[in-house]
């Protein structure tokens, strides 16, 4: 049952795009909003019977269209992300990991805002990217006419300014590339961003595609919508029942409910907006996760969460509406998985893509807009794999979902390779959901060939490219007056965690003089020594500084690398942020 605390416009705003008639010119080109949550598990909706949870006005969004009730993504999100953009797995991306320098993706890679763009839509992106933050991976070098996101990860990252100290609240962000200061939370910025980009392209008469990716609700959590926080904070009892784990893990969970209720309010507003400017009927709203959630707390009859490649960890929600194409209350069980997403927005545009593209999805549109049970829709099998590392190990945390059997190796996300004690597990998920009784001894024929086809997937997407896992490189515009930043997010660490040490790989299109200024995490003396292919620069700093300026660099043409580091009696200091400035000649 709802809980309702909505505004009577919100309701009203609502309410008219559920239930508008369906006045859909048919030589209209639809309008698409998709919104991605980041580790937003499929439990943390009151739709999903959380018992503890309010989300209203995602309810309804499920209520109003099509609910894929076995729609997968990958473990983590830059793969998820990746998927998204392209269509085609992650592995044929370049993007295998989620920080130092691996969630990179290939410039080469068509976008869907690409090929939406030159249909003529208007394309933005409003929160989090996650696919590279220097040029020319950024969003608006990706399709995206216009983007108001975060670095990185998210905020509270190394890649955020030092200034921003973890904010949520008030956070600097960017906009088309140019730092701003923000006003209010981040996920209200976001979507408000978002809301003016609809606005916008409706006055001018042009059909959209807004990418809405909150960073949220993935921590730290220190710093969510308060009232929403004391809300849950005061359902502790009722929430210690819904999680495992002492008190601390239920006030975390409080507060990514909060920040879960805040997303379900800005969906209502949204969904306002879009009835408001009268084009409910020509609008396909998707709602959907990146992967599980990133703490042990409800999935459903599910086990597993974020990293794991266990139904928990790699079912999202997803939920489609569009009225009068999309019958509400629909449901469909057929798999399907982020890389569909792409094809269903393009059929639905009437876009063909470009000859020579090879897809990995195909179009959920028959099963969106149809009777599933009717259809002529072949089985399939999916494939996910994500583990840490710079290398694609085979066999290590990945999984093989078809409508019945899955095979896994949950093998630990973390690691670089398999765990010793990870083993391979087969299950039957319509009579065994929960993945809890493994039939890998008694199904042997089923496990060769579902083996088999997993590594002739592995070789095929393995060969998309030459040299295919090599990471991208950052290149630089020596005509442009514009600062590069290198951040950990995207170096090539040596050391655990971010890494303690690392370089960059770059590329110049030619020589040129340059500002290098160079960020500590703290404050540190000893000899600076800045290397730029083979060329070292070196400064003594005779009293601790958290700051290093070399002023008119030579940086190398073609392709090179930048390593930074402060060393004092045997010891080395990393840098926190490398900025490269071009200097006029």
């Amino acid at each position: 049952m709802f809980r309702l605390k909505w505004s009577r416009a919100v309701l009203l705003g609502g309410l008219l795009a559920v239930f508008a008639a369906p006045t859909r010119a048919a030589d209209r080109p639809p309008n698409f909003v998709v919104i991605v949550t980041d580790d937003q598990g499929w439990g943390d909706l009151s739709c999903h019977d959380n018992p503890v949870i309010e989300t209203p006005h995602i309810d309804a969004l499920r209520a109003g269209g099509c609910e894929l009730t076995r729609f997968y993504v990958s473990p983590v999100c830059s793969p998820t992300r990746a998927c998204l953009m392209t269509g085609r797995y992650n592995y044929r991306t370049r993007v295998i990991d989620t920080w130092r320098g691996r969630s990179m993706m290939e410039p080469d890679e068509q976008t869907v805002a690409e090929l939406l763009g030159a249909a003529g839509y208007a394309t933005g992106i409003f929160g989090k990217w996650h696919l590279g933050d220097c040029r020319p991976m950024r969003p608006q070098d990706q399709g995206f006419d216009e983007s108001v996101v975060c670095r990185g990860g998210g905020l509270a990252q190394p890649s955020e300014p030092p200034e921003n100290d973890r904010r949520y609240t008030n956070p600097i962000l960017w906009r088309n590339g140019q730092q701003f200061q923000s006003n209010g939370y981040c996920t209200d910025v976001f979507f408000g961003a978002a809301e003016e980009f609809i606005e916008q392209s409706v006055s001018r008469g042009q059909p959209f595609l807004a990418f809405v990716t909150p960073n949220a609700p993935h921590g730290p959590f220190h710093d969510v919508p308060t009232a929403l926080y004391e809300k849950y904070k005061a359902r502790s009892d009722a929430l210690a029942e819904l999680v495992p784990g002492g008190p601390q893990q239920v006030d975390t969970v409080a507060r990514v409910f909060a920040m879960v209720e805040n997303i379900d309010e800005n969906v209502g507003r949204l969904q306002a907006t879009v009835a408001r400017l009268g084009i409910a009927n020509d609008t396909l709203i998707v709602f959907m996760s990146d992967n599980g959630p990133q703490t042990r707390r409800y999935v459903g009859n599910r086990r597993g969460v974020k990293c794991e490649v266990l139904e928990g960890g790699v079912a999202s929600p997803l939920f489609a509406q569009w009225p009068g194409r999309i019958e509400p209350g629909s449901t469909s069980d057929r798999v399907a998985a982020h890389i569909d997403v792409l094809p269903t927005l393009l059929e639905a545009a009437g876009v063909k893509p470009p000859a020579g593209l090879t897809l990995d999805g195909r179009s959920l549109l028959p099963l969106l807009a149809g009777d599933a049970g009717d259809l002529d829709w072949q089985d399939r099998q999916l494939y996910l794999q994500s583990h840490r590392g710079s290398h694609v190990v085979p066999g290590h945390n990945f999984a093989v979902i078809g409508q019945r059997w899955k095979l896994l190796r949950n093998s630990g996300f973390n690691s670089p390779y398999p765990l010793a004690e990870s083993s391979y597990e087969l299950y039957d998920l319509q009579a065994d959901p929960r993945e809890q009784q493994d039939r890998i001894a008694d199904r042997p024929e089923i496990v060769s060939r579902m083996l088999a086809d997993y590594h002739r997937w592995l070789a095929d997407v393995s060969a998309t490219r030459p040299n295919n896992y090599a990471p991208p490189r950052i290149e630089l515009a020596p005509d442009e007056t514009a600062a590069t930043t290198l951040t950990q997010q995207d170096w090539q660490a040596t050391g655990p965690g971010w890494g303690d040490q690392g370089e960059w790989l770059l590329h110049a299109p030619k020589q040129y003089p340059a500002d290098v200024t160079v960020l500590l995490p703290r404050p540190a003396q000893g000899t600076a020594l800045l290397s730029l292919g083979g060329t070292i620069v070196s400064q003594v700093l005779e009293y601790p500084v958290d700051r290093v300026e070399f002023p008119g660099v030579r940086v190398p043409f073609g392709d090179f690398s930048v390593h930074f580091e402060v060393v004092e009696g045997g010891e080395s200091a990393p840098p926190r942020q490398i900025f490269i400035v071009p200097r006029a000649e």
